[in-house]
């Protein structure tokens, strides 16, 4: 079963295209979620994960991390586990 990508980004941000870049390379279909001029979205997702940054990785509803995590999973060797 194929596993539900999120990602919660801002339009410029280089560690949004960075990560999402990242997914692609890899064939991770995500769903984007835009937040560019939503404070209260950002606010929801620091109180839900405790970073009040983007990008924000959700997989399964569950919060992996941002670009510094994945990049690091994909490193280790670890990615295919967590999103495939």
């Amino acid at each position: 079963m194929k596993k539900k990508v999120v990602i919660y980004t801002w339009k410029t941000c280089i560690f949004c295209i960075r990560a999402k870049r990242l997914l692609k390379n890899k064939g991770i279909e995500f769903t984007e979620i835009e937040i560019d001029d939503d404070t209260n979205r950002l606010r929801e997702l620091e109180a839900q994960t405790g970073f009040g940054t983007v990008p924000q990785i959700f997989v399964d509803d569950k919060y992996i991390g941002g670009c510094d995590e994945i990049v690091d999973l994909h490193l280790r060797g670890k990615f295919d586990v967590v999103f495939k």
